[in-house]
C-alpha cells in the first residue's frame, strides 16, 4: 500500500511541469509593463488632478490607485490558496489567455467591484497607495521569475481557469484600471493642474 501511494505521488510530481520560458517571459513583461505604465500615468499629476472626479459616484485617480492597492493583495492571496492545492490530472481550463488579456483592454464592459475592493479612504494619497502596490509587484515578479511549480495544472480556486491565467488576470486587471486613469485624464473637465 505504501508503495502504491509513493507511485501515485511520483506520477503526480512527474506530470507537474514548470512554466515554459515563453509563459514566464510573458507574465514578467506584462507585470513590468503595467507597473511602469501606472507610475508613468501618475507622474507629475497634482493633488487636484489626482482627487478630481468626473461625476458623483466616479472614482478619482487616487481612488483607482487605492483600489489596485486593495484588490491585488486579495487576488494574490487567492493565488496562494490555489497553489496549496495539488495539480489536477488532466485539468484543462475553459478560459483562454487571450480572453484574460482582452479583459484588461476592453473597457466597453464595466462592472461594479465588490465592496471588499472598494476604496474607503484607506490611503491618504495616490503615492501612499502606490507604495504597497509596488511592494507587492516586486513579490509577484520574484515569484514568476523563480517558481518551479506547475501553474497550468492547478485549477484557480473552483473556477474554470488555471493559476497561470489568474496571475495573468492580476496584471490585466491593473491594465484595465490604467486605461481608466487615461480616460479620466482625457475628459474635458480634467483640471489643467
Amino acid at each position: 500500500m505504501k508503495h502504491l501511494a509513493l507511485l501515485c505521488l511520483s506520477a503526480t510530481t512527474l506530470a507537474a511541469a514548470p512554466l515554459t520560458t515563453l509563459e514566464r517571459e510573458r507574465l514578467l513583461e506584462h507585470f513590468q509593463m503595467t507597473e511602469s505604465w501606472l507610475v508613468s500615468e501618475l507622474a507629475g499629476l497634482s493633488d487636484t488632478q489626482l482627487n478630481w472626479r468626473a461625476a458623483e459616484g466616479k472614482w478619482s485617480i487616487a481612488e483607482i490607485v487605492a483600489h489596485l492597492a486593495i484588490a491585488e493583495p486579495q487576488y494574490w492571496d487567492q493565488v496562494k490558496q490555489s497553489m496549496a492545492k495539488p495539480v489536477e490530472e488532466g485539468f484543462k481550463p475553459k478560459a483562454t489567455d487571450a480572453g484574460i488579456l482582452w479583459y484588461g483592454i476592453d473597457r466597453t464592459r464595466r462592472n461594479k467591484t465588490a465592496e471588499a475592493r472598494t476604496p474607503h479612504g484607506e490611503y491618504k494619497s495616490a503615492a501612499e497607495a502606490l507604495a504597497p502596490f509596488r511592494k507587492l509587484r516586486a513579490e509577484m515578479i520574484s515569484f514568476v521569475k523563480s517558481t518551479p511549480d506547475d501553474l497550468r495544472g492547478r485549477r484557480f480556486l473552483t473556477s474554470e481557469m488555471d493559476v497561470y491565467q489568474w496571475v495573468l488576470m492580476i496584471t490585466s486587471h491593473s491594465q484595465r484600471h490604467i486605461l481608466q486613469v487615461r480616460e479620466a485624464k482625457a475628459l474635458s473637465g480634467f483640471p489643467a493642474r
